[in-house]
C-alpha cells in the first residue's frame, strides 16, 4: 500500500531533538517497508519554505529516502478539500474556535491521500480524522 506522508513527518526527521528525529525515522521506515511512500506537491512546497532548505537539498533527500511526488491534484482532490475546508470552517464559527487555524494545504494533503486509497503518515492525527472520516491514517 502507498503511503502519503504529512510536511511534519519530513520535518521531524529534521529537527534537532533526538527523541522527536528517531520516532519519525521509525515510523517512515514502517511505512517503506508496507510499500511505496509519497507526497504531494504542496509538501514539497512546504518543504522548501522551511528555514534553509533549498529545492535541491530537498529534491536529493527525497530521491535518497525513495520517497515519490505526485505533482497531480485532480478535480476529485480539489472538491474533496474544499468540501473537508468548509466543513471545518463552518465548525469553527458555530465552535466559535479561538484555536490555531487550519490553511487550506491541510485539506489538500488529506483529499490527496483520501481519493487516492493511500494511508496517511501524519503527526495530525486529530485533524485528519475529524476532516476525513475514512482516511486510513497512521499517526505518530
Amino acid at each position: 500500500m502507498t503511503t502519503a506522508i504529512d510536511t511534519n513527518v519530513i520535518v521531524a526527521l529534521w529537527h534537532s531533538e533526538p527523541t522527536i528525529n528517531r520516532t519519525a525515522e521509525a515510523a517512515l521506515e514502517a511505512a517503506f517497508r508496507r510499500g511505496s511512500l509519497v507526497i504531494t506537491a504542496p509538501v514539497f512546497a512546504g518543504l522548501i519554505a522551511a528555514p534553509g532548505r533549498t529545492e535541491e537539498f530537498v529534491s536529493s533527500f527525497l530521491e535518497e529516502n525513495g520517497i515519490g511526488i505526485d505533482w497531480d491534484l485532480n478535480e476529485a482532490i480539489w472538491r474533496s478539500a474544499a468540501r473537508s475546508f468548509s466543513a471545518y470552517a463552518e465548525r469553527r464559527r458555530k465552535h466559535r474556535d479561538p484555536g490555531t487555524r487550519r490553511l487550506l494545504v491541510d485539506f489538500l494533503i488529506g483529499a490527496h491521500a483520501d481519493v487516492n486509497g493511500y494511508r496517511l503518515l501524519t503527526m495530525d492525527e486529530r485533524h485528519y480524522r475529524a476532516a476525513f472520516p475514512s482516511l486510513r491514517i497512521e499517526g505518530i
